[in-house]
Formats: structure tokens, C-alpha cells, sequence
């Protein structure tokens, strides 16, 4: 009997996360790792909502920027699962893995879903400059035999890129990507109309749809957004076209479900904070908040999208 007991005891402590007591946490600071450089949007949305969880937590909750992306991730991925280590991840998670060979984690096993943050819409823009009034005037622009567009992204392999290769897919039009580090730059170069498109966020254009320098001619959610009711969906013109960029967060995988809805009910109240509510849509975020299995079902979707975009587009990185 004795002998039983040792060894039940023996295989929990062999258990990560084993006497990590939802009751007791947290009893220390939480750090959430941004795995890109600050100043993305998913540096801001995480920033914005820190001290809110922190609040909520009742404990400091420290933001820590860890680029780049696979190398801040799989520092996580080998984190204790305990919920002192969260991640902050953005809409290129789940295709990592097949951009890059030899990525040291799998995004759908090695992490356990928290929380579906935001959703954030993206507009398909180009520069005032290029004359064009609509996406039927640009498309048949694009087709022309004159023209050469190049499109600017945030990166290789995040939403402003891929997006673009599924519109390039269903639209039927050829344009080359400039890949810049980060939005700023490609943004500079769109409004000096080196780039003739880009399709990003929507508060990343914002105040340039707003002076007249950018020209949005489609969103890319289903519907349209209530901050620009007359910029028709690309879905009204090709069914079913949808791309949205999204911000969530993850932990390591085994970390306690408690400790997990713990999390996940604490970053439920920071959204709905008045002032991170207010700051969020005002860029036309979609707060979310989701239990975790959403983010979890949204991972596997994603991850299924845009394989096939990759592989059909022949899209490599390596």
C-alpha cells in the first residue's frame, strides 16, 4: 500500500504543472512575450490590455518583446506550463510551420488556448495618386498591359502578404511583393506610390484614408465596416472572400484548465474596460474575448486556409 502510494506520488510531481493550484494563482508577476519588435499591433492591442489583466489579476503582468516571431514562440513553448508565462500571438501563428522548415514547436500540440482577443479588419488601399476610384477601376488597371504594380507587406508571411496572395488568386491580377520590415515602411512607400497596393489593417491606414492620401477600395471581412459604410466587401464582388487579421493568446501546453479560465475570464474583463473599449473600436477592432476553445477552433481553420493559399500560390520562405 505504501509502496503504491509512493509511486502515485512520485508520477505527479513527474507531471509539469502538477501542484499548480489554480486557487493559489497567481502568487507571483504573469510576463506575456510579444515574439515581434514593439510597435506592431499586436504589441499595442497587448499593451493596451496588460495593465487592465494586471488589474484583474492582482498581480504585475510584464510584456516582454522577443523577436523574432519563431524564436520568441518557442520560448514559450518551453516554458512552464503554470500560467506565469503567456504569449501573445497574431494571425500568422498557425502557418509558421509551413512557411519555414525546422520550426521548433507546432502550434496546434505545443500550446493550450486562452482567449480569441480581437478581431481586426483589413482594407485592400491603394496611393490617392494612382487615380483609381474603385476596385473595378483598379483591377482592370492591374490587367492593363502597362501597368506593373508591385504590392508593399508587413513581412514576409504575415496577413498583409498572404492576404494579397488570395486576392491575387481570386482576382486574377499579377503584382510583386516588396516585403519591408514591419507596416511603417511599406506604409511610406505606398503613400509615395512605390508600392501601388497593400492590403493591412485597418487602423494602420486609418488616418491616411482619412487625409485623402490612401484610397480603400474593398474590405476584406464579410460585411462592411460601420467606419466606412460606402467601402463595399470583397465578398460582394467574389463570394466568400474573407480575410481578417486577429490577435489572441496562448500558453504552453499541459498548463492547468483552471488556471486557464482564470486567464481567460480576467482578459474578459480588461476588454470591457470603457477606455480599452473605446481605443480598441475607434480602429475598428472587433473585441472578442472568446472562451478558449475558439481560439483553438480558429487556429486549426487557419492553419487548413492558408495552407492551401501556400501551397497553391507555390508561396516559400525557406
Amino acid at each position: 500500500m505504501v509502496v503504491r502510494v509512493l509511486i502515485a506520488l512520485l508520477a505527479l510531481v513527474a507531471l509539469p504543472g502538477a501542484f499548480v493550484s489554480a486557487q493559489d494563482y497567481p502568487g507571483k508577476p504573469v510576463r506575456i512575450v510579444v515574439p515581434t519588435s514593439p510597435g506592431g499591433v499586436n504589441d499595442v492591442v497587448t499593451r493596451l490590455v496588460a495593465p487592465k489583466l494586471s488589474e484583474a489579476l492582482g498581480r504585475p503582468v510584464f510584456v516582454e518583446n522577443h523577436p523574432p516571431t519563431v524564436r520568441g514562440t518557442a520560448l514559450v513553448a518551453k516554458a512552464a506550463p503554470d500560467g506565469y508565462t503567456l504569449l501573445s500571438i497574431f494571425d500568422n501563428f498557425p502557418i509558421i510551420q509551413i512557411l519555414y522548415r525546422d520550426v521548433p514547436y507546432d502550434a496546434r500540440k505545443d500550446f493550450s488556448p486562452v482567449c480569441l482577443v480581437v478581431r481586426n479588419p483589413m482594407i485592400v488601399a491603394v496611393p490617392a495618386d494612382l487615380g483609381v476610384k474603385d476596385l473595378k477601376d483598379f483591377l482592370q488597371l492591374a490587367r492593363s498591359r502597362s501597368a506593373s504594380f508591385n504590392y508593399g507587406t508587413a513581412g514576409a508571411g504575415t496577413s498583409s502578404h498572404l492576404t494579397v496572395e488570395l486576392f491575387k488568386r481570386t482576382t486574377g491580377i499579377e503584382v510583386q511583393a516588396v516585403h519591408y520590415k514591419g507596416a511603417g515602411p511599406a506604409v511610406g512607400d505606398l503613400l509615395g506610390a512605390r508600392v501601388q497596393l497593400m492590403i493591412a489593417a485597418f487602423g494602420t491606414l486609418s488616418a491616411h484614408v482619412r487625409s485623402g492620401k490612401v484610397t480603400p477600395l474593398a474590405v476584406t471581412s464579410l460585411e462592411r465596416l460601420a467606419l466606412l459604410p460606402n467601402v463595399p466587401a470583397m465578398a460582394e464582388v467574389y463570394p466568400g472572400f474573407e480575410s481578417r487579421g486577429w490577435q489572441g493568446m496562448v500558453a504552453p501546453a499541459g498548463t492547468p484548465s483552471e488556471i486557464v479560465a482564470r486567464v481567460n475570464a480576467d482578459m474578459g474583463r480588461a476588454l470591457r474596460a470603457p477606455d480599452v473599449k473605446r481605443t480598441l473600436e475607434g480602429q475598428a477592432y472587433e473585441i472578442v474575448g472568446s472562451p478558449p476553445q475558439v481560439l483553438g477552433e480558429l487556429i486549426n481553420a487557419e492553419y487548413q486556409k492558408w495552407e492551401r493559399v501556400i501551397r497553391e500560390q507555390r508561396i516559400t520562405l525557406d
